[in-house]
């Protein structure tokens, strides 16, 4: 009584056939698949925006540094 016998599968797979159908069920077994296809290219989109390192910060050898800027205001003649 506690295991289910082969006529219990049996049965039990005619009642889902006859409720959902063939094409019902091919159509579900579809979506299933194009959503775990989804989740996978999900993660590996979100594993390559992880190891994408950071841009490299560059430094503006252009601008006046606070001793050049010290210098010329000692200068000035007022």
């Amino acid at each position: 009584m506690g295991s289910l016998s082969i006529w219990h599968w049996i049965v039990v797979i005619a009642v889902v056939l006859l409720l959902f159908g063939r094409g019902k069920i091919s159509d579900l077994m579809g979506d299933v698949a194009q959503g775990i296809k989804a989740f996978k290219k999900g993660m590996q989109d979100d594993d390559k925006t992880a190891e994408k390192p950071e841009p490299v910060k560059t430094i503006d050898h252009n601008a006046q540094t606070p001793s050049a800027a010290r210098s010329d205001v000692g200068s000035k003649v007022v």
